[in-house]
């Protein structure tokens, strides 16, 4: 019997940060929940840093996942654009990793390629293929449909990032 592993996919935003749950059998995938949470763009940065974590804690407190991955930070040519990416990639990190979970880091390309076949992309054809891998999934925002990739590319290469920390500890 295959054991059922829940993962939660975050697609990190200062703005919306994505989320998407699935669980993992074997080969077999299956939509559990989507969403996005928002921050208010008139509150000053730490209370939006504030809202991502408390919606993202409630997120792991509805869907209890066990494992957790994050799209990593990609750098554009706005220096500020990309430090308030990353400081919503840190929160999105660090939640699950508060509750416990591991914590998986793909770089968009990789997200891609095990979603859709091939390292570049348009957002449409992974939200297609999302679409595809699980009919029964919704998503209320490209940024969830992009969470749900996420989580995707995780279950199809848990096991070689497990080899990989328990060589680590």
């Amino acid at each position: 019997m295959r054991e059922t592993i829940r993962i939660i996919g975050i697609d990190p935003g200062l703005r919306r940060t994505g989320w998407g749950v699935v669980e993992s059998s074997g080969n077999m995938l299956r939509f559990v929940a989507s969403g996005t949470v928002r921050s208010d763009d008139k509150a000053d940065l730490a209370r939006r840093l504030c809202q991502l974590h408390d919606g993202l804690s409630e997120v792991l407190g509805v869907h209890d996942p066990v494992e957790a991955a994050v799209e990593a930070t990609f750098v554009n040519k706005d220096a500020t654009a990309t430090l308030k990416l990353g400081q919503a990639r840190g929160v999105a990190m660090l939640v699950p990793a508060q509750a416990g979970l591991p914590v998986a880091e793909y770089a968009p390309n990789a997200v891609k390629k095990a979603v859709i076949g091939v390292g570049h992309g348009e957002k449409r054809q992974i939200h297609m293929m999302v679409k595809v891998l699980m009919p029964r999934a919704v998503f209320d925002s490209d940024d969830a449909a992009d969470a749900l990739a996420i989580a995707i590319c995780h279950a199809h290469h848990r096991s070689s990032v497990s080899v990989r920390l328990a060589a680590m500890t």
